[in-house]
This record gives C-alpha cells, structure tokens and sequence, in this order.
C-alpha cells in the first residue's frame, strides 16, 4: 500500500529528503506521493521514512492503492534494477 500525504501537511520539506525512492514532491498546495514509487520504504528501511520525520503525522496508508509486503518488495525490485 502506497502512502499519501493529507492537506494537513505543512510543507516543513523534511520528508522529501528521505524519501529512497524519489517519490515525494511538492505539489501545488501541499507535498505529495507518487503511488507507483512509493514502497512503504521496503527494501530499504523497516518503516516508512516520510511518516518517522514527519511533525504533524499526516502521511497515512493510501486506501486507494492498497498492496501486500510482497507486492511492495516487487515494487522496489523494478525501481531499482542496476
């Protein structure tokens, strides 16, 4: 399951930075994710790194792109093929 960033976000810019997979970036009004990038941070971290720098807690799962640790591995495995 990918993540979102809800309007409560506050453009701080801290979760950007930590994002392995270059899926967060500013949007119009507030940061957002990009669902076909986003893994959770699977395969590279054991949680989500936007959600554990985030000071306002408004990065919640993504009901609308709902996905197992498996198909999130998958995910990583083809973003990141050398």
């Amino acid at each position: 399951m990918a993540l979102l960033i809800t309007d409560e976000c506050i453009n701080c810019d801290v979760c950007e930075p930590e994002c392995p997979n270059e899926a967060i970036t500013q949007g119009e009004e507030i940061y957002e994710i990009d669902p076909d990038k986003c893994t959770e941070c699977v395969g590279h971290y054991d949680t989500p790194q936007c959600v554990e720098v985030c000071p306002v807690d408004c990065i919640p799962k993504d009901p609308d792109h709902v996905e197992t640790e498996d198909q999130l591995m998958e995910k990583y495995k083809v973003l990141h093929e050398s």
